[in-house]
């Protein structure tokens, strides 16, 4: 086109500095590479493939690069639940009891940091709603801090849970006392992952069955699952860790397990690519429907995407940080209440909303806009018992390039 203009009503100029931007962030050794897509108005306006998936092997980032986008899963999972809500399988309200007894007669943590014998019981059980807003009182290990974070690590193994049955790991949480009563609080957990076995409890079938039948195959995600097929494995993303004291990138990246594990974490364990999920995020954004596919009714979509947090929980601190100053949380996904205050974390219109994973992946969609953000890195943080409380809201260099690459969208826009 000529003129500083490109489809979407961006600054070509501007928007052509973004790539520059984020290599000089693969040039100093803070990440192995990128790939970003920029979609608006019923176009993709730009995708931008930056550094290499495989840095041994000199492979570039390519537009199907695959990534595992951690908790980019967990707005998935909490749409397979929304559509069995539709149906009357489950309400929000539902005692999770009901489908996974193995959480029942739960234990609370008297202090949150104390004893993990030191407890009472909890005034109730779980709700689906309490599983889809991270106010069960469950945890994670690397979001815990005290006894009760390591407790996790022991009786859980590492938290996406590979290699063991969802019977026996929910059985196993069970014995594990909440960190809060249910409802009381935010408290980012293994949540998602219950929710996970609670719709695939109610199905019949695995959680990736129920996923590929209700949101994958109808939406053409055909990238999307929670296993690598060995034919694929030229395509993904190496996982590396950038040493703090400096030095090259460690290749920390596990091997895919020849077949399919049992254990399908809704919480975390998908593998997808920039494309793929730019299919779910444009359903999300079109209220449900995209493509004359519709999978949930549009007032289903927006009481997902509306805030549920308290004006309290707000102002707890999230992963080190003061996340919710700006946002709220509804069922599964983080929503932009106040764009001005958001200016300190990244970019967004109020009503903007996604949700990031733990290597670094990112996704928005902001209905004022008409815009849809995908950021995918592949960059390890520290998933280990108290590891938010040790970093201490300190995060990589890596981690600046998101904040860079929102700015930048966003300043590129002029209409």
């Amino acid at each position: 086109m000529d003129g500083g203009q490109v489809p979407g009503g961006f600054d070509r100029d501007a928007l052509a500095q973004v790539p520059a931007a984020l290599q000089g962030f693969v040039d100093q050794g803070a990440l192995s590479g990128m790939v970003t897509l920029v979609w608006r108005g019923g176009e993709v306006v730009q995708v931008d493939t930056v550094g290499h998936r495989d840095v041994a092997a000199k492979a570039p980032m390519q537009r199907d690069t695959l990534f595992r986008i951690a908790s980019m899963t967990k707005p998935v999972t909490s749409l397979a639940a929304l559509q069995l809500m539709e149906e009357g399988k489950l309400r929000l309200d539902d005692p999770i009891t009901k489908w996974i007894p193995e959480l029942g007669g739960m234990q609370v943590l008297k202090d949150p940091t104390g004893p993990v014998d030191d407890t009472y019981p909890a005034p109730r059980d779980i709700t689906v709603e309490d599983l889809m807003t991270h106010r069960s009182g469950l945890a994670y290990a690397f979001t815990s801090a005290g006894p009760i974070a390591q407790a996790h690590e022991d009786t859980l193994g590492p938290p996406l849970g590979y290699g063991v049955a969802p019977d026996w790991w929910l059985e196993k949480l069970g014995t594990l006392p909440l960190s809060y009563a249910p409802g009381e609080r935010f408290h980012y957990s293994h949540a998602t992952e219950v929710l996970g076995f609670l719709v695939a409890r109610v199905e019949g079938k695995t959680l990736g069955e129920v996923l590929r039948e209700r949101i994958f195959a109808p939406l053409g995600m055909a990238d999307t699952d929670f296993w690598m097929p060995p034919e694929k494995a030229g395509r993904i993303a190496k996982l590396y860790k950038a040493p703090p004291e400096g030095g090259p990138l460690e290749d920390v990246s596990w091997p895919e397990p020849p077949q399919r594990f049992e254990f399908e974490a809704g919480g975390g364990g998908l593998i997808s690519t920039a494309d793929d999920y730019l299919k779910f995020a444009r359903l999300m954004l079109g209220r449900g429907e995209v493509d004359r596919v519709r999978l949930v009714k549009p007032e289903t979509l927006d009481m997902m995407t509306a805030n549920r947090l308290t004006e309290v929980q707000r102002t707890h601190d999230f992963l080190g940080m003061p996340f919710w100053m700006s946002q709220g949380f509804g069922l599964g996904v983080s929503t932009i209440m106040d764009a001005e205050k958001h200016q300190w974390m990244g970019a967004g219109a109020e009503g903007a909303f996604g949700w990031p994973g733990a290597f670094g992946t990112w996704w928005q969609a902001d209905p004022a806009n008409d815009l849809i953000l995908i950021y995918l890195i592949q960059d390890s943080m520290p998933l280990g018992p108290e590891a938010v409380t040790a970093m201490q809201g300190q995060r990589p260099n890596g981690r600046l390039a998101l904040p860079v690459f929102q700015k930048m969208v966003y300043g590129a826009l002029r209409a």
